[in-house]
């Protein structure tokens, strides 16, 4: 089994310490360290470090090799640009399959929280075993503990477990609070950990059946794969293979875990004070609650509650709670007027 650590994404949802150019997992928000370094040095701690590979834009190359000066640049996989989890997936397996390597791969985000990394490995080498086995494609399934709007939803099928293997029935997307707390209760629902175990040659007949077109140029590319990624689509790989798949299963799983992709997040790992409120950096409140507070100069905070306040070099946020969900929407704007204006 070897590991593949997508850290390619944007993470417009942290803005403004994630940037265009030094995106959320190269920064640290749970731990001291990075969310890429302490995903990584979690997996080294329990597999040899030979076992363990970086898929990221060639843009972040340099940034990865700084953050992990144990990475061998043979284990560093470079995407010539960024195109979501779709074709990156499909990159690191044309990767493998040059190499006539078809061991089972083990892809997972790079900014996750997930402690027990005992119990994922346990999770893990379960589901390797019955992906090299069975040719099929399995993910984790994580067993939900509170109606949660900004994660999608895997459903298994009934009356299909095979000891903790169950087959995939439906793939649900963020749902609305009313829905997230139904699907929070209901038998046989799980967050979808983004967390997939498969063989490179299931991910070939698997884009295959399902993206051909892309799979096809990617393969005929050779060498010249830089010259026709920006051709490719942009598609994650739940929309580009798994929603179609037949052939996914599930192992449910119960271990502490969490997307850090939004600035609340952080209410689940770090502590808070007195009043509620969550601080890091030269900050000072008055008579202000349940806040985030995260700022790169002094900052005084008086008479508020319910806010999100980050500053950094690049840019300053305010926001309720509330609305954050609005961010990366905001975000996305800006870049696209700053797109625009370089063309």
């Amino acid at each position: 089994m070897k590991f593949v650590i997508m850290a390619g994404g944007r993470g417009n949802r942290l803005w403004p310490q994630s940037t265009e150019g030094r995106p959320k997992q190269f920064h640290s928000l749970a731990s001291s360290e990075s969310m890429l370094q302490t995903t990584y040095r979690n997996l080294a701690s329990r597999v040899a470090e030979s076992r363990i590979f970086v898929a990221t834009a060639a843009q972040f190359r340099s940034l990865v090799l700084e953050q992990l000066p144990e990475l061998e640049e043979n284990r560093l996989i470079s995407e010539p640009q960024q195109r979501d989890t779709g074709p990156c997936v499909a990159m690191s397996a044309l990767h493998f399959l040059k190499k006539q390597d078809d061991e089972v791969m083990v892809c997972l985000p790079s900014d996750q929280n997930i402690p027990d990394t005992g119990a994922l490995m346990d999770s893990l080498t379960l589901a390797a075993e019955f992906a090299g086995a069975s040719g099929s494609i399995v993910t984790l399934g994580v067993v939900p503990t509170r109606g949660e709007t900004n994660f999608g939803y895997i459903q298994a099928e009934r009356g299909s477990a095979v000891g903790r293997i169950s087959k995939v029935k439906a793939f649900i997307e963020k749902p609305n609070e009313g829905r997230a707390r139904q699907l929070a209760c209901a038998p046989d629902v799980y967050w979808n950990s983004g967390i997939l175990i498969w063989k490179p040659s299931t991910i070939k007949r698997a884009m295959e059946l399902y993206q051909p077109d892309m799979w096809k140029k990617m393969e005929e590319a050779g060498d010249r794969l830089e010259a026709i990624y920006g051709e490719l689509p942009r598609l994650s790989v739940d929309y580009a293979v798994l929603e179609k798949s037949d052939e996914l299963y599930t192992i449910p799983v119960s271990f502490e875990w969490d997307d850090m992709g939004r600035w609340t997040s952080l209410e689940r790992v770090k502590s808070a004070d007195a009043t509620g409120n969550i601080l890091q950096g030269p900050v000072e409140t008055s008579e202000s609650s349940n806040n985030i507070v995260i700022a790169d100069r002094p900052a005084i905070v008086i008479g508020v509650q319910d806010l999100i306040i980050v500053s950094s070099p690049q840019g300053l946020l305010v926001s309720s709670k509330e609305k954050e969900s609005a961010l990366k929407a905001i975000v996305q704007r800006i870049e696209n007027r700053k797109e625009n204006l370089r063309e």
